[in-house]
């Protein structure tokens, strides 16, 4: 652990499983006192918590429940956030997906996805924004998707909802930069969580074509999330940040 965490509070909406968990370890590795959300895995949220609190006594590890679907709920999350002690952060990891043709679009069911992929994202950060700008420096991180600067059939709502988060980091880096704050666009490609779990019987097939010939870890994506809010990342704001195995590199065609 190197320590850069200490006294420090960093929140993590949707942490308890896959990518989430992989980021909340990686935090806590560094000295982050850690509050993360859950919805549907209390019994995740609980065993990370107990287990990150017994290794690392001296900091903080909570979890609340927090259905970020729901505006009420996001707003009482925020002002969680707003009013948190030794703020220095925020990794909004949260999101759902919805596949469909585009041209088949339902917008009651888009719309909810937004809240959820969007508008709960662009709450909690504008709560986390002031007081990091007040005392002038901290990180807010958002993990994304490839499929927000690519083309993927039946993933256009899902792919909008992440690059609407792309151009809102973008911007929010802006704003923020003078005050000594950085906002940053992770993206994955293939991770090996439990959401990949329906799509088993192509996983071959789609491993084939990743240049690194595997899926992402979420240890590996939480690793990246902990080097941005190191004190070597501090000129690091703006930035989309790709952990696809090399698919965002450019074309790939075999046989």
């Amino acid at each position: 652990m190197t320590g850069s965490g200490n006294g420090k509070t960093v929140f993590v909406a949707g942490g308890a499983k896959g990518i989430g968990r992989g980021i909340v370890t990686s935090l806590a590795a560094d000295g982050y006192d850690v509050s993360f959300s859950y919805l549907g895995s209390a019994d995740a949220a609980a065993q990370l918590s107990q287990e990150l609190q017994g290794r690392y006594p001296s900091q903080a590890i909570n979890s609340h429940k927090v259905d970020l679907g729901d505006r009420d709920q996001v707003d009482e999350f925020a002002a969680v956030i707003a009013e948190s002690e030794g703020l220095y952060g925020l990794v909004y990891n949260a999101g759902g997906s919805y596949d469909t043709l585009a041209a088949l679009v339902d917008q009651d069911r888009a719309e909810v996805l937004f809240q959820l992929n969007f508008w709960a994202l662009t709450r909690l950060a504008g709560a986390a924004a002031r007081p990091l700008m007040r005392s002038r420096s901290g990180r807010i991180v958002a993990i994304g998707s490839i499929t927000s600067q690519r083309g993927v059939s039946g993933n256009s709502i899902y792919s909008a909802s992440k690059g609407a988060m792309l151009s809102y980091i973008r911007t929010l880096a802006i704003e923020l930069a003078r005050k000594g704050v950085t906002a940053n666009y992770v993206s994955p490609g293939y991770v090996d969580t439990d959401l990949m779990a329906p799509y088993a019987d192509y996983r071959e097939k789609v491993e084939s074509q990743i240049p690194l010939r595997r899926f992402a870890e979420p240890a590996e994506v939480g690793a990246l999330t902990r080097f941005l809010f190191s004190p070597s990342a501090a000129y690091i704001t703006g930035a989309v940040i790709p952990i696809d195995g090399g698919v965002s590199a450019g074309l790939s065609i075999r046989n």
